[in-house]
């Protein structure tokens, strides 16, 4: 009889958190995974998945729009806000009932309530419940940022802005990154007037120069509004509910909803990590070696707790690897090596591998091959929107060791050529691929 309640304990019922436990489980450890909120964890609840939901409602802005153009007698079409968003949070409460039905069939006991840590094996909950545990997974996640400023509490974050009660006929968007993006194009096609406010001078900071250049191009012809290097002083409420965003420099934005898209950190605040001797680094992440192990022998940690790629795919990878190690008998790692990683932004943009820059600081001299087109689509619809695919190769060995793309459907064309770039394949073989043609993908093999 084991010495301890469960053998595995895990912290957090997000993606890593149910993968790790559910393979934990198969390998025939006793698991039990606490969640204070809901299982499935950000992507599920509200990140990835209701947001892809959200574009896709957006995208029928223009595609019925377009149809006109393609002999579709299409009558002027209104939106509704409510209806969209109430069955994105349908599909998003049978989603949960899914990863609870999955974590139920593999025995794994799930406690739907706060856990802490209080030392190397020990667990307590927040009905006063302790618990021990051979081996201790911390899967909490990671958190929006909101800055600090006068007025923040009138904003909202990415948490919220799945229940807004009405679609805003203004909003100010903080930030640069990949979710400020995003959200910009939903609201943008759903009709919003949108500001997007960013510090700084550049969006989209590790994604190749020329292709967020092009989204940011795009983005201004579609009339999204943009100001950089652009410091927030406060945020009033007025009488009637509406804000006013006020500046440092610069003429004040009115709006009807403030989304602040700054960041996110990790979740280790108050889980009693230093009851352990978990050593966090200086973004509050949690430190971790290259099979998820803490500086604590017993205690693990998966996903974006821990800062590494804050990304749902490696996140579960990593939770399976730990699984596989600790109790599977396969001592393994995740491979963070060319990692494709997209932009749901309205044009998509995706990429994997070096950029231009890290590939000529890396190798010094390297060859870019680039298609800059009009997809076909466009043309009959009469939009002057331009896709761009761009290839960076290594000039020494042939090897393709980046690959960049913006326009339709981009994630699910990379997704592929991902894999040939991870195989280290080379323009040449790139180049005696035939051409599936008509196709936006065809441009791959086709580069100049």
């Amino acid at each position: 009889m084991s010495d301890y309640d469960f053998d595995l304990f895990v912290i957090g019922a997000g993606s890593g958190g149910v993968r790790a436990s559910r393979v934990a489980a198969a390998h025939g450890a006793k698991v039990a995974v606490a969640e204070e909120f809901r299982v499935g964890g950000t992507c599920v609840i509200r990140g990835c998945v209701p947001k892809k939901l959200l574009i896709y409602g957006a995208h029928f802005a223009e595609d019925l729009k377009d149809a006109r153009r393609f002999g579709w007698d299409v009558p002027e079409c209104g939106f509704e806000w409510t209806t969209l968003r109430d069955n994105v949070l349908a599909e998003v409460d049978r989603l949960e009932g899914l990863y609870g039905n999955t974590l139920s069939s593999h025995k794994v006991e799930v406690i739907r309530e706060r856990a802490t840590i209080t030392g190397p094996h020990g667990v307590k909950l927040a009905s006063g419940r302790e618990v021990t545990a051979k081996t201790i997974l911390v899967a909490t996640g990671a958190w929006p940022v909101i800055p600090e400023l006068e007025g923040a509490e009138h904003g909202i974050t990415s948490n919220e802005v799945f229940h807004l009660e009405a679609c805003p006929k203004r909003i100010v968007i903080v930030g640069g990154g990949y979710i400020a993006n995003e959200f910009a194009g939903i609201f943008h096609q759903l009709g919003s007037h949108v500001t997007m406010v960013n510090r700084g001078s550049d969006l989209l900071r590790g994604y190749d120069t020329q292709i967020r250049d092009r989204l940011l191009q795009i983005s201004m012809t579609k009339g999204i509004n943009f100001r950089f290097n652009a410091k927030m002083e406060r945020i009033d409420k007025n009488e009637d509910g509406t804000l006013c965003v006020r500046f440092k420099d610069g003429d004040p934005v009115a709006a009807d909803v403030v989304l602040f898209a700054t960041g996110r950190r990790p979740m280790t605040d108050g889980l009693g990590l230093e009851t352990a001797g978990v050593e966090l680094n200086d973004k509050g992440a949690i430190k971790v070696d290259d099979y998820s192990q803490t500086s604590c022998e017993s205690i693990y940690a998966v996903g974006d707790v821990t800062d590494r790629l804050q990304l749902t795919p490696v996140a579960i990878r990593e939770g399976h690897a730990f699984a596989d190690t600790v109790f599977g008998g396969n001592k393994r790692k995740v491979d963070y090596s060319c990692v494709p990683s997209a932009v749901f932004s309205h044009p998509p943009l995706a990429g994997v591998g070096m950029t231009e820059a890290e590939a000529k600081n890396h190798y010094g001299t390297v060859k870019v091959y680039t298609s800059d087109f009009r997809p076909m689509k466009n043309v009959l619809a009469g939009r002057e929107e331009r896709a761009l695919y761009k290839m960076i190769v290594d000039a020494t060995s042939d090897k393709v060791i980046g690959l960049h793309m913006i326009g339709p459907d981009a994630p699910e064309i990379l997704q592929a050529a991902a894999i040939a770039v991870k195989a280290g394949l080379t323009k040449q073989d790139f180049d005696d691929t035939v051409a599936l043609h008509p196709s936006m993908a065809e441009e791959l093999v086709l580069l100049k």
